[in-house]
């Protein structure tokens, strides 16, 4: 029978860890509330224990090595299990609701992975999803019927905190077998309109792109079909009937990505944001569902879909 490996001592990874997004031993020695020396002991120990060194000094302060950089995002992981275990054991069950909004495009394409680590890490908690377009859900969350949502950079209320969770290219989708980007005008599949023209906030920040993008290449166009989903754009869309936009997704069979092989402009980024209400502040379910939002997204920034040219 072979022997067992040894096995990663979390003190050792999480210092690692520390040093690594720090940049700095000394700024993780602080972290830890251990000197300098001792850290720099935990990680001789770490690199003797894999034979490989994972961390360098340079004129940018530490930096990981390819060995190093490797590591890191699987200690992350290892830590965040270590860490969800210990409390696990030692809090007392998490209780609550948490009323959750979201565009069915985010629904699908980000949250069921994020949902279930939650469900399963918190079973007590019930979940209230609402999924909706932004501009209804703007609304809602304005009148504090929802206490997280997910909305396009640029459509969330004035005066209202939002945290940037992901950012990336927007991007043409169409079929691939019914040369759409040679017809002209050009047809559109896109996000309806705001139904409030009193509230310029809530226009529908990829729609607005794909227009901007085309009135400044000289494109003419026109929004054959306005839908309140991305499911509705993207049936259109399988028909032939018309092009539309996506963030970096997995498409459904039948679509591809378009662009500069097309003679489509390009597109810009758009970016995500989480806006939390004030009333919600502070609540341990939604603090901690956010936390899973914001991990969930920054692992799929980490392991982006591939987009064709």
């Amino acid at each position: 029978m072979a022997p067992l490996p040894p096995a990663l001592d979390p003190d050792l990874l999480r210092a690692f860890v520390l040093i690594a997004e720090g940049r700095s031993f000394t700024r993780a020695a602080d972290r830890v509330g251990r000197t300098q020396s001792a850290v720099s002991m935990q990680i001789r120990r770490l690199e003797q224990m894999l034979g490989q060194t994972l961390l360098v000094r340079t004129s940018k302060g530490v930096q990981p090595t390819p060995q190093g950089a490797w590591l890191l995002d699987r200690a992350r992981d290892l830590l965040a299990l270590n860490d969800e275990i210990i409390t696990n054991f030692r809090a007392p069950p998490m209780v609550g609701s948490v009323r959750l909004g979201t565009p069915d495009d985010y629904a699908l394409n980000w949250l069921p992975g994020i949902l279930a680590r939650f469900a399963e890490a918190h079973p007590a908690v019930e979940l209230d999803v609402t999924c909706l377009n932004s501009d209804v859900l703007v609304e809602q969350f304005r009148q504090g019927q929802l206490d997280l949502t997910l909305v396009s950079e640029g459509q969330e209320p004035p005066g209202v905190a939002a945290q940037r969770i992901w950012r990336g290219p927007l991007r043409w989708v169409g079929s691939p077998t019914h040369g759409l980007h040679r017809r002209d005008p050009l047809p559109l599949a896109l996000s309806r309109p705001s139904m409030n023209p009193a509230r310029p906030e809530f226009a529908c920040a990829w729609r607005e792109a794909a227009l901007a993008s085309l009135r400044a290449a000289g494109r003419d166009c026109r929004v054959t079909y306005n839908s309140a989903t991305q499911t509705g754009c993207f049936t259109v869309a399988l028909a032939g009937l018309a092009l539309t936009v996506s963030t970096p997704t997995t498409l459904p069979v039948g679509l591809a990505w378009l662009g500069e092989a097309e003679a489509l402009p390009p597109l810009p980024d758009m970016g995500i944001l989480l806006l939390r209400h004030e009333s919600a502040l502070g609540v341990p379910a939604v603090d901690t569902l956010a936390e899973h939002i914001q991990e969930g997204f920054r692992r799929a920034a980490e392991s982006p879909v591939v987009l064709a040219a």
